[in-house]
């Protein structure tokens, strides 16, 4: 199937700052692909560069087979929702909603179709008399992303939509906009920096970093399996825990630290390393504590400094002599500062990094 969209050796520069660098990504038909990255990292240029806000440097764009590189925002066929807003203030909901189509002369009869459609769609039927100051953020954000829709196109392009919102929106506008994509089944390529909307939303994320796509992959492959030491501090609160060694493979692959040498048996690497300097990676809730410690391959005495609860679950900051460990426990866990805390996990469960490239191993 071809490509819904599909970016081929893009570059962007800025005078001499190269923002986007020779980048490549292909989105499928009715997929939700996020990007995420931190700020700067070139995710917000790229959907503008896909939308035709920017002129590309370099490179090629097409949406639905068509090269739209030099075409008109108008002309791509794509709907944008941004990051404010934007809302004409001296218009009704209705007004900021059928807007663009009388501009673009649909007849009357469609415009409204379209307006009551979406309305529907997002639950906003009783607001369309409105105005935009007689809204709050979570309804506007809705009519932005209606505005988007009554163009009735087959890609959406999402610009950190959530982000002036607060926790609880946040969390109830990221339902409906994945429930939107159940029903209609477009493609979209939502942009953010907050890993919470990425893992909950995509089909796909990518990960970028200065202009490049690190990885690009479902979230579960991302999270389980990072491409690169970056990826798998980039995914996952609190953040993957690194012991530094060297790889030792003289005979049966081993790992050797601080804490020790222990062999690494069970773990799946991406190509048979040469051995020498290495990152063995294990994330907080890979790790057992306590008696189901004593079963586990790899185990260490730990002294708890820090303990946060979260009712869900409990979050400890340990130490193995000078190395540090977050550690997920159970939410009803008695564990206090000072107390001595055994610690075990299985190297199958690890995440093995070249210390001078970053690459898995």
């Amino acid at each position: 199937m071809e490509p819904s969209i599909s970016i081929r050796n893009l570059a962007l520069n800025f005078g001499a700052l190269r923002v986007l660098d020779d980048l490549n990504l292909d989105v499928g038909q009715g997929e939700f692909v996020v990007l995420l990255g931190s700020s700067g990292c070139g995710k917000s240029t790229l959907l503008n560069c896909i939308a035709g806000l920017l002129d590309v440097t370099e490179g090629q764009i097409f949406i639905n087979g068509r090269n739209v590189t030099w075409e008109e925002p108008s002309q791509r066929g794509i709907g944008m929702v941004f990051q404010s807003y934007a809302l004409y203030p001296q218009m009704t909901v209705e007004g900021n909603l059928s807007f663009g189509l009388k501009n673009a002369r649909i007849p009357k009869a469609e415009i409204a179709d379209r307006v009551a459609r979406a309305a529907r769609t997002l639950q906003i039927e009783p607001l369309l008399k409105r105005k935009p100051a007689a809204l709050s953020g979570g309804q506007r954000q809705r009519v932005a992303i209606g505005r988007a829709l009554v163009r009735d196109v087959d890609v959406f392009l999402f610009d950190e939509p959530l982000s002036n919102l607060d926790a609880k929106l946040r969390a109830d506008l990221r339902v409906e906009i994945k429930q939107l994509h159940q029903r209609l089944r477009n493609t979209m390529i939502y942009v953010t920096h907050d890993q919470t909307e990425a893992m909950t939303l995509a089909d796909r994320i990518a990960i970028m970093r200065g202009g490049q796509v690190l990885q690009f992959d479902t979230p579960n492959e991302i999270y389980n399996r990072p491409a690169s030491r970056y990826v798998a501090e980039f995914i996952g609160s609190p953040t993957m825990n690194f012991l530094e060694g060297t790889v030792d493979l003289s005979a049966a692959p081993r790992f050797a630290g601080e804490q020790g040498e222990f062999a690494l048996d069970g773990y799946d690497f991406v190509r048979r390393p040469q051995g020498g300097p290495a990152a063995f990676g294990i994330r907080p809730e890979h790790i057992a504590t306590g008696a189901a410690a004593g079963a586990k391959p790899i185990r260490f005495d730990t002294r708890v400094d820090l303990v946060e609860p979260l009712g869900s679950d409990t979050l400890a900051w340990v130490h193995a002599g000078a190395q540090p460990f977050w550690v997920r426990l159970d939410g009803q866990s008695a564990i206090r500062p000072g107390d001595q805390l055994p610690i075990g996990f299985d190297p199958a469960r690890a995440n093995l990094f070249d210390t001078q490239t970053e690459a898995r191993l």
